[in-house]
This record gives C-alpha cells, structure tokens and sequence, in this order.
C-alpha cells in the first residue's frame, strides 16, 4: 500500500513515525526520526482501561460498584446525590458527573493538595451521572488507583505479567501522583512499535500468540460507543467504525477491525484534527 501522499502530509504535521499492519503483516512503516520512549499521554487511559479489564476478569472489581463502597475512606463530608450514583463504570466512559475536567496536564504541578483521591471525589458532581459527556482526568485516575488498590501494586507492576510480557514491552516508566501511585489518566512512556503492539492486542481480541489473555467479551464491551457519545472505556470511536487510543500531539494507535488492520502513530502534532482528517483519507481509506 502507498502511503506517500500521506508521508508527504507528515512532515508539515511533525509526524514521527507510523506503522500500518494488516491481515497480520505489517504492509507500511515510515520514521522521521529513530524510535524512542516518548509520553503517550491520554492514550495511556486506554491502557488504564486494559488493567480494569484484567481487574474485573479476576474479580477484583465490579463496573457496577458504587463509588461511595469503593473509596468509603477518601469521601467528602457532605455526599451530594449525584456522587451517591456513581459507579466505577462511570469512571471509565467520560460521563461521571462533573462540570469541568481536573487532573490536567497543565494543572498537575500547580496543586498543592498530595491526596488527589480526597481531591477528586471531593469536586461538586454537578450531573447525574451517564448524562454528560466531559472530558476529565479524575475518571481514569480513580479507576487506575482503585485497580492498584484491590491488587496491591502500581499499573506497571499489574500490567507487566498480564500485558506487557506478553508483548514483550521491557518495564515502562509511568508517571506518578505525589503519592506514588500511578497516574492512570497519562504519563505512560512507550515507543511507537510498542504502542503498535496494544492496538494488535486489541485487534486480536484480547489474544496473543494464540493465547486468549484478556477476555473477548471485555474488549468488545469496552471499545463500543456508548448509547450518549462516541466514546468507549476510555477508547475513542472513529470513522469506519474503527476506535482508537488517543493521546495529546497525535500519540494514536487505531484499531480498524472491518479492514482486519491496526495504524499506529507518534507525533508532535499541534493540528491534531486535520491531521486525522489526513489519516482518514490518506491511509484509512486505501486499506
């Protein structure tokens, strides 16, 4: 497949690398610049999203549980109804209640609070939960610590033997909160081969080498669109029906599963819209 009208676009757009595998053989790859660990940023959330999986697989957790039972020592004084109804599923879809996002990257520096837990549950839920869709980082942060909590250790340290072994990705650096715990919202360090091998993960559903390691039935449940939004757990849906991971600067990793293909994609991109209309119609639509 010719992707040179796409490369061509790539370099205005400050694309590092893609990758391009389909029927299982990688049919194009393009570097501007030798691979390297670089900060995925918010397609970490869709690795968050794969711990949970693992989490609810060996019934550590339940999507169903209210948050009020899963964090009851981090709550605030005064619980308004709204956070009475939330449950960990509404940690993971981007509709958990609040009005505006926290746990930003430019906001990360600046709190002075250590206790992000007691921080966040303690932001006014101005919604029903499930009813708007705001982008925000507590979700995916609260989900992460609460995977931590129930098994005991970091996100690397879970995900290394369930995932990362498997697809042969060496220990990753994770950003941290001023308490050690992993940030599930971001911060994951990977390279793009890496990121490559999650969305064949994905494709794959959930098998490795022939190996069903996570359950099928999760990653169709967590990558479809909800009935409100085009988002999934924590996964973006697209265009041919396709969902992806989806990090700030254009850190992608696409899971087409009508064209049986998987596009994976760093860059330091600041137009990250033309730049997928760019990938949509220059790469997408040739597969």
């Amino acid at each position: 497949m010719d992707i040179s009208d796409f490369i061509g676009a790539a370099k205005t757009f400050h694309v590092l690398g893609i990758k391009v595998t389909k029927d299982g053989d990688l049919i194009n790859e393009w570097y501007s610049e030798p691979e390297c660990r670089r900060n995925i940023y918010s397609a970490t959330k869709s690795f968050t999203s794969c711990a949970v999986g693992f989490a609810v697989q060996e019934g550590l957790l339940s999507l169903d549980e209210k948050l009020t039972d899963a964090f009851p020592e981090d709550l605030p004084d005064v619980i308004d109804d709204n956070l009475k109804m939330a449950t960990v599923r509404d940690l993971l879809t981007m509709c958990l209640g609040q009005e505006q996002g926290s746990l930003m990257g430019e906001q990360r520096p600046l709190y002075q609070e250590d206790d992000w837990v007691k921080m966040s549950l303690a932001i006014p839920f101005q919604y029903k939960p499930g009813t708007h869709f705001v982008y925000n980082n507590v979700g995916p942060y609260l989900a992460g610590i609460l995977v931590q909590r129930r098994s005991g250790c970091d996100l690397v340290s879970y995900l290394t033997p369930r995932l990362f072994k498997h697809l042969g990705i060496k220990r990753p650096t994770w950003e941290t909160d001023p308490l050690g715990n992993s940030f599930g919202a971001g911060g994951l360090f990977l390279t793009l081969s890496e990121l490559h091998k999650f969305g064949l993960f994905y494709l794959n559903k959930g098998k490795w080498n022939g190996k069903q390691i996570l359950s099928e039935k999760w990653i169709e449940e967590s990558t479809a669109a909800s009935d409100t939004d085009n988002y999934g757990y924590l996964f973006w849906r697209g265009e041919y029906n396709s969902y992806r991971a989806d990090g700030k600067y254009s850190q992608i990793s696409m899971i087409l599963p009508d064209k049986n293909a998987v596009i994976s994609m760093v860059a330091e991109c600041r137009n990250g819209e033309e730049l997928m209309s760019a990938l949509y119609d220059l790469v997408c639509a040739k597969l």
